[in-house]
């Protein structure tokens, strides 16, 4: 079973980030299955820190968009919005070059603050971060509506 509202084209998502943070640092989805969003981002001067390996930060960034973008797929947009409130992560493991791919699955979704774990590997699968993100779902402002 299906945890998203209502089905959704990785393509439209992508192309509403490309010119956000997203896009410059190369984030993109990838995957969408039943209870999971994956994306990748690359390894590159973009996306790297002064020592050559991928920023911490960055990766943190890459696992909260994959959070949010979930979070805002499972809930009725046009009723709610959903917006980081809390992240943690540990680096496990550097990466230098090529891609790291992340997959964001629900630890919990409530009716005002989901639970997200995301995974990041590098391209043999090993973990290099995981992060819990805590998302707090908000009614949107009747402003919006229209």
């Amino acid at each position: 079973m299906t945890i998203w509202f209502q089905p959704f084209s990785i393509t439209d998502v992508n192309k509403r980030g490309e010119t956000c943070a997203n896009g410059h640092l190369g984030i993109e989805l990838i995957e969408v299955g039943d209870d999971y969003l994956r994306g990748r981002m690359p390894v590159d001067a973009r996306t790297r820190q002064p020592a050559g390996a991928l920023h911490g930060g960055i990766s943190v960034a890459f696992a909260e968009t994959l959070a949010s973008w979930s979070a805002a797929h499972v809930v009725d947009r046009s009723k709610y919005h959903c917006v980081g409130q809390e992240i943690n992560a540990n680096h496990v493991r550097a990466v230098t070059e090529g891609w790291v791919y992340g997959e964001a699955r629900p630890l919990h979704l409530g009716r005002t603050s989901h639970v997200w774990d995301v995974r990041v590997t590098n391209e043999e699968g090993k973990l290099v971060c995981v992060s819990r993100v805590t998302i707090a779902v908000l009614n949107t402002p009747s402003r919006y509506h229209g």
